[in-house]
């Protein structure tokens, strides 16, 4: 199983960024798949995840209006779209395949290398 994110970096409060999570090594469309981030001096936390076919959404409190997450599974590939960031985003972001899922939520199965998004004037 190979996980591997895209799209981190420096961002002015209040700007967008979009990740992207290319996956291989499974059946992608038989998975729940989100994203995980780790602040600094924090634990993980899920930001977001998706169903297998992109049916349901699930955000946390502190990023629901803001991070859109979406999949396609003829690329194998999830994003989270980031709007309207703020310094508390500041994070490490992981891509992750889920199971046994309670609202925003999963156990991690794999999560990759991460990227840094960093959001700061």
């Amino acid at each position: 199983v190979q996980l591997v994110e895209s799209g981190g970096g420096l961002v002015q409060p209040g700007g967008s960024l979009r990740l992207s999570c290319a996956a291989s090594g499974f059946t992608f469309s038989d998975h729940i798949m989100g994203w995980v981030r780790q602040a600094p001096g924090k634990g993980l936390e899920w930001v977001s995840r998706i169903s297998e076919f992109g049916t349901w959404t699930y955000y946390a409190d502190s990023v629901k209006s803001r991070f859109i997450i979406s999949r396609n599974n003829a690329k194998n590939t999830v994003y989270l779209q980031m709007n309207g960031l703020k310094s508390e985003d500041t994070a490490r972001y992981y891509c992750a395949r889920g199971q046994y899922c309670r609202g925003v939520s999963c156990s991690t199965l794999e999560r990759g290398q991460g990227t840094q998004v960093t959001v700061s004037s």
